[in-house]
């Protein structure tokens, strides 16, 4: 058999009890995995700088997004049910495409997760400095290179904090993540209760001022920045995801078949109402030119209206609660690390669960490391970006296994069936390659040069060292 051919089957995904995470969520704990990881930086920061570059019709942009969005959770919805094994569209990708496509997948979403955790840490970082400016803490160690300084300190701490409590449990980490979601929700209510009084419908006008197109702007430092409607998605894009990381619970969902449907679409509509409302009432509130200059939006908006308490209740809030989103997404990473290794991709060693906490402690700690890294020395909108890129590939190798499967295995039961598969499938692949086009070209060059690497280390390692190889090999 050529490696090309190469793929997993259906029953025996989730790999032998040996190498098997233990069940310990339920339905509540995957919506708020899936509230936690997609409300964060995305409305705390995001909002922001998406409506620097479309205006008001960032509001648009969110839209879009999240129908995009909403396309790829339902395809989701469906494989999670029938393929109940962690790796998320790793997994998925391997049972439908076979390994090559299925490696590229797997390394799209550790660029994927391991930067949305940097990016998190650097938005946790910019509503934290206040503190940490009265411990003593210099501006050198406040800040990355980008910015002045010499390391993002803050956002070092919190990624290896939320790691080490990774490694504590999945079930303990999960009701921690409960109660954090909880002071989130409450935080952006608030902020929405004390904005609507000032809303003016002027602020809407005009509506898009930069076009609805991704173009760049011409003139001396530009730098090649894409502004319009579509360049906000490709951005806010980075918003609106996370419920992917619901999928890479499903070994460890107690009744996957049930729980994961509700787990994704229920976080997923949720989360949606939550941007669209906190969206409009920040822009009712203040321009969008004004806002968007503030690496915390929220915050300035309310501090702008006169409410100085209680913007520093939402600063805190999101200080206490945007590391629900590290948590989520470092989550998935050490799962998708862990699976991946469990099939021979990378050292075996590494799938090493560890007996007491029925959790991979190993790779949850080199995660942690590794988003500790990026955060200290680089900035938000590079991050964001890039993990766009990575997320925007393992959303259409979704799609791709949903029509794969539906053609090739027709009469395999599916608990959640995508409905009109035969429009929402191609509808989330179209989306994301035209949110792809939409990116920054220097953003597509990194992207392919991260992928060129990891081509590298599959062609000199996973494509022999793999299990399904070596099986292969002694059968020979």
């Amino acid at each position: 058999m050529s490696f090309w051919t190469r793929r997993k089957a259906i029953d025996t995904a989730a790999g032998d009890a040996a190498h098997q995470l233990k069940k310990t969520l339920s339905w509540p704990h995957l919506i708020a995995l899936g509230v936690g990881a997609i409300v964060g930086t995305g409305i705390y920061t995001l909002t922001g700088v998406g409506a620097g570059l479309a205006g008001p019709g960032v509001i648009l942009s969110f839209l879009i997004a999240g129908a995009v969005c909403a396309c790829a959770a339902l395809c989701y919805a469906e494989l999670s049910t029938m393929i109940p094994a962690a790796g998320s569209a790793y997994t998925y990708s391997y049972v439908a495409m076979g390994e090559p496509v299925a490696w590229f997948v797997g390394w799209s979403l550790i660029l994927e997760y391991t930067l949305v955790c940097a990016a998190v840490a650097v938005g946790w970082s910019a509503h934290a400095q206040g503190l940490f400016q009265m411990i003593g803490f210099p501006h050198a160690l406040l800040a990355g290179p980008h910015a002045g300084g010499l390391v993002n300190l803050p956002a070092v701490i919190i990624s290896f904090a939320v790691a080490g409590l990774l490694a504590l449990g999945t079930r303990e980490s999960a009701i921690v993540n409960m109660v954090l979601v909880a002071i989130k929700i409450l935080a952006l209510a608030a902020f929405v209760a004390l904005t609507l009084p000032a809303f003016d419908a002027g602020h809407f006008t005009p509506f898009m001022p930069k076009g609805f197109a991704a173009h760049t702007i011409q003139g001396p430092g530009s730098d090649g920045v894409k502004v319009g409607v579509m360049a906000a998605a490709s951005l806010i894009f980075f918003a609106f995801y996370g419920f992917d990381a619901v999928s890479t619970a499903a070994e460890e969902t107690k009744n996957p078949k049930r729980d994961l449907t509700i787990g994704i679409v229920g976080s997923m509509v949720a989360c949606t109402a939550i941007y669209m409302l906190v969206a409009a009432a920040a822009i009712g509130a203040s321009r969008a030119e004004v806002f968007s200059k503030s690496e915390a939006p929220l915050v300035f908006i309310l501090e702008a209206l006169r409410h100085p308490k209680m913007a520093q209740v939402v600063a805190l809030a999101a200080v206490f609660a945007l590391p629900t989103v590290i948590l989520a997404f470092m989550y998935g990473q050490s799962r998708i690390f862990f699976v991946m290794a469990r099939d021979g991709l990378l050292p075996q060693a590494l799938s090493k669960v560890n007996r007491k906490t029925g959790t991979p402690v190993l790779m949850t700690l080199l995660t942690g490391a590794l988003s500790a890294g990026l955060s200290g020395l680089l900035s938000l909108k590079d991050i964001a970006e890039l993990a766009n890129a990575g997320t925007l590939a393992a959303f259409i190798a979704v799609g791709l296994s949903v029509i794969v499967l539906r053609l090739r295995d027709p009469k395999r039961p599916r608990v959640f069936a995508t409905p009109l598969w035969q429009l929402v499938a191609p509808g989330a692949i179209l989306g994301c390659l035209y949110l792809f086009s939409s990116l920054p070209a220097k953003t597509q060059l990194y992207f392919l040069y991260a992928h060129l690497i990891g081509a590298a280390i599959y062609f000199l390692y996973g494509v022999r060292r793999s299990v399904l190889a070596r099986g292969e090999a002694s059968a020979v």
